[in-house]
């Protein structure tokens, strides 16, 4: 059973201690009421016992019987003794036999019955009193006398204590409303004020205010409670107050953000260049959401691991660079060692960038493990990697456009040249035929045939040179790299020369326009053919490069080499691949290699790598 509360007890107290006061005093008050109870009739019969003394002394000195009563002195000290004994007196008497009234009673008594009776019936009725019997009869009244004024003192005495144990019980009461008034004030009204006050601060939003009650009390309790919970509501007002302030740093944050995505976004689909459009704008988002750094990774399906496209901060410049004069992402050692990556308590975010059904890349995102990265950060980094994700595939789409537009173009080109000079040149070659036929003697046989092995070696070059240049139309990419064109080129010169011809291939992806590729694979297939054809190897290596800026191609073989005179058999396929090479704005070289053979090499700087000057290339 659970108690009762210090506040209800010192109450029950209080209240216990007025109620037994009133008891106390009811008894008291009572008990004295019913101890001098009788006693006034006690007072009287023991007065009127003096004049009954006189009365029997005046009897027997008369002339006898009394002619009114009819009783003789032995009836009248019967009736004497009985007004002695009367039970209104013995009761005012104490039953205490050491008590001065009950002894002053048993005196009395004892001389009635032994002096004052004996010598009134002894008295020889109608004689004079004696001395002795006057005696006697004044010193048993002055007994009675005595007797009486022991009871009136005695009935006195229990009326004063009555008076005194009223006159008590009135202070106690008093003292105790004074001391329960003194309680209320200390224990309820002055704690409640406090309360109250800090109540009023509290709705003002004032939590500095305390009770700082003592005690065990409900009020002590609650005052305690107060002051935890004002403790509390200054702390949850602080956090919250703090709380209002990071969201609003927050949104101001995410606010700036938006704007610098959906300015990048404008800048990443406007240039054609994912580094120069989205380091700037990486780099800005790395200072507002306080991480960094950002690396892009492309997915290619001709690679295992993912190639890096972009990233924010380097050592070194990335080998896929494409201006060299540009220094955004590089950093010093110093500055890269205080970024938050693996080695330096760093944590990583790992975002696909996809489009549906199409994983293009990764989004690789730095911050520290201390911080953390919000909610709102990653919801805007979720949203980059989507903006990312559609720049990266519309330009993926623009250059397979790109590639199939130019293929269509070089297909109606070359149907249009197997139309018209095709067929001219082949009515050519069925003309000098017709001439071989004819049966011409003389001096000018000769010279007839010296014109006509002439003419058939011209039209023999050019018929050949138009189906390089047929082949060349008709060849297109069937995928949007280089890469898997080469590979194919290869398994093809591979059949043809009965040996496995080595590539060596690491160009970046989006290195070359689709122009670009198209001229870099024609160019190796030519090498590849007067290598087949005419070389008489048995070894083929092709070599395609990237030593940023610039692109760098290398056929070489082990055959015969070229004539001492330093002229390909085949001069009218070298005279095509410097056209080529001049449209790609590079050069190409054919020379004896020093181990034997020959080393065909091209070497230019893509479009979009133009503005880095040639002779940086080595830095």
């Amino acid at each position: 059973m659970k108690s009762r509360s210090p506040l209800v007890n010192r109450i029950a107290i209080v209240v216990s201690a007025v109620v037994l006061t009133s008891i106390v005093s009811m008894a008291t008050t009572l008990a004295v009421s019913k101890s001098i109870e009788g006693n006034a009739t006690a007072i009287n019969l023991a007065g009127a016992l003096r004049m009954g003394a006189f009365r029997l002394l005046s009897h027997v000195a008369g002339p006898g019987v009394s002619s009114t009563s009819g009783h003789n002195i032995a009836d009248l000290a019967s009736q004497y003794e009985f007004s002695l004994k009367d039970n209104n007196i013995t009761r005012a008497i104490p039953i205490t036999e050491d008590h001065p009234l009950a002894k002053q009673y048993r005196y009395i008594t004892t001389y009635w019955e032994q002096t004052l009776r004996p010598a009134l019936q002894n008295h020889t009725q109608g004689m004079p009193i004696s001395v002795d019997m006057l005696a006697a009869t004044e010193h048993y009244v002055g007994s009675v006398n005595k007797l009486v004024g022991m009871l009136e003192q005695r009935t006195e005495a229990r009326i004063d204590l009555l008076h005194l144990i009223q006159i008590i019980s009135m202070v106690f009461s008093i003292l105790i409303i004074i001391a329960l008034f003194v309680d209320l004030r200390d224990r309820v009204l002055k704690p409640l004020r406090k309360l109250v006050s800090i109540a009023t601060a509290v709705g003002e939003q004032d939590f500095t205010r305390k009770a700082n009650l003592k005690g065990s009390d409900e009020l002590a309790q609650l005052g305690s409670a107060f002051d935890q919970m004002s403790s509390e509501l200054a702390l949850t007002y602080y956090e919250l107050e703090e709380r209002v302030r990071s969201k609003t740093e927050e949104l101001k944050k995410s606010h700036s953000a938006l704007q610098l995505l959906h300015a990048a976004s404008r800048n990443l689909f406007a240039t054609h260049d994912l580094c120069s459009g989205a380091v700037p704008m990486l780099q800005e988002l790395e200072q507002l959401l306080g991480i960094g750094p950002i690396r892009l990774y492309l997915h290619d399906k001709e690679s295992t691991e993912p190639v890096q496209a972009v990233t924010t901060s380097s050592v070194e410049r990335p080998f896929y660079c494409r201006d060299h004069h540009c220094n955004a992402c590089l950093a010093t050692q110093e500055v890269y060692d205080e970024l938050p990556i693996e080695d330096h308590d760093g944590r990583r975010l790992l975002l696909p960038i996809r489009t549906p059904g199409t994983l293009l890349g990764t989004l690789e995102v730095w911050y520290p493990a201390e911080k953390g990265l919000s909610d709102t950060a990653r919801r805007l980094l979720e949203t980059l990697s989507d903006q990312l994700a559609t720049a990266i595939f519309l330009e993926r789409q623009i250059t397979e456009e790109q590639q199939l537009t130019l293929a269509e173009e070089r297909t109606v080109i070359a149907r249009e040249l197997h139309d018209s000079l095709a067929q001219s040149l082949s009515y050519l070659k069925m003309q000098v035929a017709r001439l071989r036929r004819l049966n011409i003697d003389g001096e000018q046989k000769n010279a007839h045939e010296a014109i006509l092995d002439e003419l058939s070696t011209g039209l023999n070059s050019a018929y050949r040179q138009l189906r390089e240049l047929l082949a060349t139309f008709r060849l297109k990419l069937d995928t949007p790299d280089l890469a898997t064109a080469l590979r194919k080129t290869i398994e093809e010169f591979s059949g043809r020369l009965g040996k496995p011809v080595n590539l060596k291939f690491n160009l970046p992806p989006q290195t070359l326009s689709p122009n670009e590729e198209i001229h870099t694979l024609q160019i190796v297939r030519e090498s590849l053919a007067n290598a087949v054809k005419h070389a008489d190897a048995t070894e083929i290596f092709v070599e395609v490069v990237f030593e940023s800026p610039q692109v760098k191609v290398k056929i070489r073989d082990n055959g015969k080499g070229l004539p001492e005179d330093g002229q390909p058999l085949n001069h009218y396929g070298l005279i095509i691949m410097q056209d080529r090479a001049l449209t790609l704005g590079g050069q190409v070289t054919v020379q004896n290699h020093d181990q034997g053979g020959v080393e065909v090499g091209l070497t230019f700087v893509p479009k979009s790598r133009h503005l880095i000057p040639t002779e940086t290339s080595d830095t």
